[in-house]
C-alpha cells in the first residue's frame, strides 16, 4: 500500500518539476540562433568552437542541469555565459572579427524571440 502511494506521489510530482513547454521552446530558439551564426566562433576557455559545437555543448550542459533550469533566463545566466569549469566568460567572435560576451548577446536574442 505504501509503495503504491509513493509511486502515485512520484507520478504526480514529476510533471510539476518539468520545465514549461514555452520555456523549452524559448531555449530551443536560442540554440537555433547560436547554430545559425555563419562564420562565428564561440570561445570557451580560450578555444574557438564552431556554432554547432557550441550549441551541442550547451545542450549537454542543459541536460546535466536538469530541472535546475526553469526558464530561458536561467539557461542564459546559469549555463550559457561562462564555463562551469574555469569560470571564464564565454565569448562570440563574429564573422567580421568583433567579439562579444555570450550573456548580453543571448539576452538580446531572447528579447527578439519574445517580440516575434
Amino acid at each position: 500500500m505504501i509503495r503504491r502511494l509513493v509511486l502515485l506521489l512520484l507520478m504526480v510530482a514529476v510533471p510539476v518539476l518539468a520545465r514549461d513547454a514555452k520555456e523549452d521552446a524559448r531555449i530551443d530558439a536560442l540554440l537555433g540562433k547560436i547554430e545559425a551564426l555563419e562564420g562565428a566562433k564561440f570561445i570557451r576557455n580560450g578555444t574557438a568552437h564552431e556554432a554547432g559545437e557550441a550549441a551541442d555543448h550547451l545542450r549537454m550542459k542543459l541536460k546535466r542541469a536538469g530541472e535546475r533550469v526553469k526558464t530561458a533566463e536561467d539557461f542564459i545566466d546559469g549555463l550559457a555565459t561562462k564555463s562551469s569549469f574555469s569560470g571564464k566568460a564565454y565569448r562570440i567572435r563574429f564573422k567580421d572579427g568583433s567579439e562579444k560576451e555570450t550573456g548580453p548577446w543571448l539576452h538580446q536574442q531572447l528579447k527578439k524571440i519574445d517580440d516575434e
